[in-house]
């Protein structure tokens, strides 16, 4: 409840399965509202300290959740439909988005805002991750050179990126060398059946986020016959952490686009 004798429009007492509306939540200044939140959030720190956690990805604390009296729940892609369902069928209200683009995420910045009555604060904070996107974009187009660039989201089996995060390499001056991949919105859909189609498609730059675990790049470069790769040649195995790409929400928009466009100018200044 906000001061004075006006209720607040929307949701009042929110759960979070994910950390992407939790970070924007906190972005929007609307916290408060949040009364559970996922293990896995990161971001913002304080949301560990002073939010209950009642939910992994793929498996939640029903009943826990319930104690809590929630009046929205909001979660994140197919992976979490079983948890979605069991709540649906215990009387809660549950949104689950599915987006996987760039674009998805500026819009969901805007739709979760719309949802829980601030629009026009979330408009003005979608519209300043755009400006930052546009301003890396900007920058990176004036590079002498592109770069080939794998990103590999688990290493057993070698998964390719999800599509948000091929964008975000274009954007930030690189081409992804499994766009065809960054389509398919599963992961076992990104899984390479031949991890030798990466030597063969030849990338100058190696990015790891491997979920939830520490990238390894001598695993990977020891890996039969990518010695030949131009990325493991020239040592350009790089770890981006998940919490800050993995996530379709703000971090990726942020932090984690920044990371990539500071790895590929480097190298594209060394390249060129």
């Amino acid at each position: 409840m906000r001061s004075g004798s006006v209720r607040a429009a929307g949701p009042q007492r929110i759960v979070c399965l994910t950390e992407e509306p939790t970070e924007i939540l906190y972005a929007l200044g609307e916290q408060d509202r949040i009364v559970g939140i996922s293990g896995f959030t990161v971001r913002p720190s304080i949301a560990r300290k002073e939010k209950p956690k009642v939910s992994a990805f793929t498996s939640a604390k029903i009943g826990e959740i319930l104690k809590l009296e929630p009046d929205f729940v909001i979660g994140f892609s197919d992976i979490q439909a079983e948890i979605a369902g069991e709540l649906i069928r215990r009387g809660v209200e549950v949104w689950i988005s599915n987006h996987r683009s760039v674009e998805g995420i500026v819009d969901y910045v805007r739709r979760l805002g719309a949802l829980v009555g601030v629009a026009d604060r979330a408009n003005a904070y979608a519209d300043e991750l755009q400006r930052g996107l546009d301003a890396i974009a900007a920058e990176a187009a004036k590079l002498p050179r592109r770069p080939k660039v794998y990103f590999e989201e688990w290493d057993e089996p070698p998964i390719t990126g999800i599509r948000w995060v091929a964008e975000l390499v274009r954007i930030a001056g690189g081409d992804d060398i499994f766009p065809e991949r960054a389509a398919e919105s599963l992961a076992k859909q990104r899984i390479l059946e031949d991890a030798g189609e990466v030597v063969r498609r030849a990338p100058d730059i190696i990015l790891g986020s491997w979920c939830g675990k520490k990238f390894r790049p001598e695993k990977v470069a020891s890996r039969p016959g990518w010695d030949a790769i131009p990325a493991v040649r020239d040592g350009e195995l790089h770890e981006i952490k998940s919490p800050i790409i993995l996530q379709p929400g703000p971090a990726a928009l942020t932090d984690g686009v920044r990371e990539i466009a500071a790895i590929i100018k480097a190298w594209s200044l060394r390249a060129a």
